[in-house]
This record gives C-alpha cells, structure tokens and sequence, in this order.
C-alpha cells in the first residue's frame, strides 16, 4: 500500500505541473483568472511530491523485498543510515529526490517571493514547471521507483559498498540541492526574458538561490572529493574522472552567474551576461545530472542495453538544453545593455574572471565528453591530468591574479594607479614565495605557480578589510573575504599536495618498520575482523612522526557479502601539516604484508578550504536576505552593496 500512495502522489504532482504550465502560459498572455491558479498549483506540488519521495523513504527504511527498487538496492542486515542512503543511491531514487527537491523550491517560491512583478513570477513558475514535466515523465514512463515484483524477494541485493560509508549518504542529495536551485535560477532567467523584465529587482531574486545552489554544490564537490580521497584506497583527491567532473562543470557556471548576478543587483550591469549564464547553469546541471544517471559515462553503448531509457534522455536534453539555448537566441536582442562601466573596474574584473571561468568550463567539458564521442566511433581515448591542468592553467592562473585585485577596485570607473602599492605588496609576496618553494626542492612548475599563487591570493583576499571597522562590515563583504581565502587555502593544499608529497609501496612481516617522509611505520599484527555485512582482515599500525608518540592506525582491506565485493578502507593519520595515509593489501610471499603509505603535506588545506568557500557564500546569503527582508519592510537600513562600493571608494 506504501507504493501504491508513493506512485499516486507522483502521478497527482505530475498532473499539477502540467496545469501549472498551463496556468502559467495564460498569465503572461494577460488571463489573469488562470494566471491566479500558478502559485496554489505550484505549492500542492511540492507537497505531493514530498509525499511521494517520503513514502519511497519509508520502503527503504522497513525493506520492503515487495518493490524492485528496493530489493536490487537493500537488504534487512544493512545499517538503517545506508538503508536511507538506498532510496537514493540508485537511478531511479535519485531521479525522484530531484524532481522532489525542484517541486519544493517551486512550492516555496511561490509562496514567499514578492518583489518582481507578478507577471513575471508567473512566467517563472511555468518555466519550472516546464523542466518538472520532463522529470515527472521521464519518472513514471521509464524509471518507475515503486515497480513491484511478481513475487517478493527472499533478500535484497545491497547497496554497492563503495557507497555504504557517511559521507556518499549526504554527498548526492548536497550536489542534488545544487543542481535544483540552478534550475531555479534558470526559470527565473526564462520568466525575465519572456517578460523582458530583467531589472535588479529581478537579480535580488534570484540571487539567493544562486547563492544556494553555489553552496551546496561547494560542499558537494568537497565532500566528494574527500570520500573519494579516504575511501577508493589509491591516495588522490581528484582525478578529473567525468563523474567528477559532471559536478564540477556546474559549480564553474554557477561561480560566474553568482559574480554576474551581484553586478545586476548593484550596478544594472551585465543583464544579458546574468540571463545567459543562468541558461548555461542550468544546461551544466541538466547535462551532469544525466551523465551520471544514465549510464553513458559506463560505456556510449549502455543506451543499446536500454533503447528506451537511452533515447528519453537524449530527448530531454534536446528539449531543455536546445530550447533554453533557443529563447536565450530569441530573446536575448530584447535585453537593453544596462549600465556601462569601464574595464578597469570591479565589474570590469568581474568579466574578466567570467570569461576565464567560462573557458575553464570549456575546457572541461571537451575533455569529459571527447572520450564518449570517439568510442561511439569504436575508438577509446583516455582524457586525464595531463590535459586537464595544464590547459586549465592557462585560463586559471591569471583568473586568480585579478581576483586578487578585483575586490580592490572601485565600481564603474577605476584606475590601476591607485592601488599600485597593494599590487606590489602582492607581486613580492609571491615572488617570495615561489623563491622558496624552489630552495626547499619543489621543481614542479605548477605546483610551484600554485604555492606562490595562493599565498598572494591569501594576503590579497584580506586587503578589502584594510582600514575599515570590522564591526560595521556587511555580512556579504566578510562572505567574499573568506571565500576568496577558502579559494587560497584550497590551492596551497593542492599546490603542497603535489609538490612535497612522498609514497611508499612495502611489503614487511610483523613487527618490522618501514619510512615515508618524517613517518616511521610499524606492522604490530594483522588480525580478521567483521561487520554488520562484511569480514575484513586489519593491519595494526604504530605511526610516528619524527621520533614522537606513536600513532594507532588500523587500515582494513573488507569483502562484503551484500553484495559480493571486495573494498579497501584507508587511515589516515592528521596533523596540521598534513596527513600519514596507510592501505594494507593482500598477505606476499613468506609471510609479509603489503602496505602503501603516503606523506601527503597539508593535504587537508584542500577540504579546509573548501568548507571555508562554502561558509563564505552561506555569510552573503545571510546578509544579502536580512538586507532583501529590510528592503521589503521599509525599513531603515544601510543597503550592503552601496555600502561595500562607497567603503572601497
């Protein structure tokens, strides 16, 4: 009975979209009757949709062995955490909690958002519904998640354990969160245009859910990283694998539109750059979403093992993608210039970083999608490091120089001459620092460039607060401060990462004691273990740094039963100047035991940093709606982006 309420929620919510669409389209035509169903349509959508995603929740928490999904993803011996993590750590749970979470946000701006014209909230409501529909059918006509089988199974297939760990229970709902608000974004974008009201009003709008949406993608791209780092057992952080970079793709859009949206918001600028981003956004989460989830990044074949399933998404993706690129083409001559400025200026900076990043995303995107162009063609070409950084070097690089001096520089018209002081502060710090990094004996050229970079980047990032009472500084200020310094921290783990790291591949008895870097490694036994649905063997280690207080480690190497498959379990050792990694493998000749270690300095920088980004932007959404929230009431407040201008004026 639990599917059966589950699948009719999600037939009432698919039905609501269709009439919220229709709703929507007789607004902007001037029927404001129908135009006055948009905004109750969109709110009992996302309720029933909400319904159905908690009842497929609930399949999963109880195992019921009666539905499909539930039987080839679960099964009753697993911890109730991975068991949630079941409903969507499959495709088609996945496809729902993502037409879930999009039916919420449609339901909540329709019933919060008030400071656009009601025309204009309208086009943007049929837009959203216009993407939902899509999902909706995609959904119920080939990836029904409450199928039932003709007889119950007697046990559950399990969740691949790579997935049963913490961090991928929260990592795809976090990236899902991301890709929905630049949905959001996208109607937004769509509803402007068709209503050619592309106006500040209009950005201090959408900017929120950007601003969410760069959050969560922030955190999930960080979370990803580190659970791939931790758990795959191979000691890297990221290998620029098309998974990897399905979700990075977006974040680059998103990190534009974010920076093109705040200049609408403040200076009436760059309108047709905001809309077109918008679309892009969305086209990078549409396009990384269905990457992952239908197969293709497997094999460009998979669609020949699934017609139908393979030739609806190829549709979707025509339909969205090539329609949003469409009305932008259509409409986009409508959209008046909006505010001029000069190039040496914030917004000037602004630009440029937007086209850089623009190509950093194209970049990306040739090479995760080259590879699955050729072998269609039966022809395998493999697209890693050695083209993703040293092209995207080249777009990077001077990217984060003008960052560094962006903030510096007044709005509309500036002079470089004015803050020649800080520029060179900046250019001998750097300079410093590659200096050294040279002299300590890190001869790689980007890691070194990286280094120098980021402790400039740092130093730059904190020179907008130079002079000013901290206290009396707006909230979103002290949000692009400390994103900025995420962004350096970030890079000098990555850059240190790179240069100074150290492995050692070993194979010792118990007892004996092997070196990495500043570490002295000692095998003290090797004993089997169990889980709730796995054995392990163990390796206990005694790790010291330099000499001191041996450190406890205890990698496993496991074989899960649920499904069958054998996993490696890393440990790490933490100190504030990096981390001691350790895998055990399989037991070699005359009784000895392999170990891989890795001295990874200030690799943790990189995961700090990431967080400390994400705490930059949740810091400027919080002020930026405090803000929004005066405005609306009337009351007297200092508006923080006028403020922020005439403080750096």
């Amino acid at each position: 009975m639990i599917a059966e309420v589950g699948l009719a929620a999600l037939w009432l919510a698919a039905a609501l979209s269709v009439l919220q669409l229709m709703s929507g389209v007789f607004a902007v035509r001037g029927h404001d009757e129908l135009g006055a169903l948009v905004r109750p349509t969109a709110i009992a959508q996302g309720a029933l949709a909400a319904v159905s995603f908690g009842m497929l929740v609930w399949l999963f928490l109880i195992t019921d062995l009666s539905v499909k999904l539930v039987a080839t993803n679960s099964h009753s011996a697993k911890p109730w955490i991975f068991k949630l993590a079941g409903s969507w750590g499959n495709h088609e749970g996945s496809m729902l909690l993502w037409v879930t979470v999009m039916a919420l946000a449609g339901g909540l701006i329709a019933l919060i958002e008030r400071r656009i014209p009601e025309v204009t909230m309208r086009a943007t409501l049929a837009a959203q519904a216009f993407v939902a529909i899509g999902f909706y059918a995609f959904i119920l006509f080939s990836s029904n998640p409450f199928e039932r089988l003709p007889m119950p199974a007697v046990e559950g297939q399990g969740l691949n354990p790579l997935l049963q760990d913490i961090g991928l229970a929260f990592h795809p709902p976090t990236l899902y969160f991301g890709y929905v608000g630049l949905s959001v974004a996208f109607s937004f974008a769509v509803g402007a245009l068709l209503t050619r009201q592309v106006t500040p009003d209009f950005a201090r709008a959408m900017r929120p859910w950007i601003l969410g949406a760069w959050i969560f993608l922030t955190l999930g791209i960080t979370a990803g990283s580190y659970w791939a780092y931790y758990e795959l057992g191979w000691g890297g952080w990221w290998f620029w694998d098309p998974v990897e970079n399905a979700s990075l793709m977006p974040w680059l859009a998103a990190t534009a539109l974010l920076h093109s949206v705040s200049v609408l918001a403040a200076r009436d600028a760059l309108r047709t750059w905001t809309i077109m981003l918008g679309v892009v956004a969305f086209s990078m989460s549409m396009l990384g979403t269905f990457l992952v989830r239908s197969g293709i990044l497997t094999s460009v074949h998979a669609f020949a093992v699934d017609p139908e399933r393979g030739t609806f998404i190829l549709f979707l993706l025509a339909i969205y993608i090539g329609g949003a690129l469409a009305v932008f083409g259509l409409r986009a001559g409508s959209i008046s210039e909006g505010a001029r400025f000069s190039f040496s200026s914030r917004e000037g900076a602004l630009v440029f970083n937007n086209v850089m990043l623009s190509a950093i995303l194209g970049i990306v995107l040739l090479g995760t999608l080259y590879p699955l162009l050729t072998e269609a063609f039966d022809v395998r070409v493999s697209v890693g490091p050695p083209y993703f950084n040293p092209v995207g070097a080249i777009f990077t690089i001077p990217m984060l120089l003008v960052m560094a001096v962006g903030p510096l520089l007044r709005w509309r018209q500036d002079s470089l001459a004015r803050i020649k002081l800080p520029m060179v502060i900046i250019a001998v710090i750097m300079l410093a620092t590659l200096a050294l990094v040279v002299i300590l004996g890190a001869y790689s050229l980007l890691a070194d460039l990286g280094l120098a970079v980021a402790v400039g980047l740092a130093i730059a990032s904190v020179l907008p607060l130079r002079g000013r009472n901290l206290l009396r500084v707006p909230l979103a200020t002290w949000g692009m401060v400390i994103a900025h310094f995420g962004i350096a921290v970030a890079l000098f783990g990555m850059a240190s990462e790179s240069a100074f790291s150290e492995e050692k591949l070993a194979a010792v008895n118990v007892g004996d004691s092997t070196q990495v870097g500043p570490w002295t490694v000692k095998l003290e036994s090797v004993t089997p273990v169990a889980g709730p649905n796995w054995t392990a063997i163990e390796g206990r280690l005694q790790a010291s740094y330099d000499g001191g207080e041996p450190t406890e480690m205890s990698p496993q190497a496991r074989n899960f039963w649920a499904p069958v498959q054998e996993t490696t379990e890393s440990e790490l050792a933490t100190r504030w100047n990096g981390q001691l990694y350790a895998v055990v493998g399989n037991e070699a000749s005359q009784g000895r035991w392999q170990l891989r270690l890795w001295w990874k300095p200030f690799v943790t920088f990189i995961w700090h940093g990431g967080m400390l980004v994400a705490l930059g932007g949740l810091l400027a959404l919080i002020g930026r709606v405090k803000t929004d929230l005066k405005r609306r009431r009337g009351e007297d407040f200092v508006d923080e982006e006028s403020a922020d201008a005439e403080a750096v004026a």
